[in-house]
């Protein structure tokens, strides 16, 4: 299955569906990267260097 991060306008309730299914799922906050306006490269900077 995948390794996908989610950020913070992706609806949890799609995380959960996702986890369900058998994905690995971190999110934004999970991660303590919430509220800190990251911008995206950085987002995907992170989400690359955590495979």
């Amino acid at each position: 299955m995948a390794r996908l991060y989610a950020d913070e306008q992706f609806p949890y309730e799609v995380v959960e569906h996702l986890r369900d299914l058998g994905h690995d799922v971190l999110t934004v906050q999970e991660a303590g990267n919430a509220n800190l306006k990251i911008p995206d490269n950085e987002v995907l900077a992170f989400a690359s260097s955590n495979d």
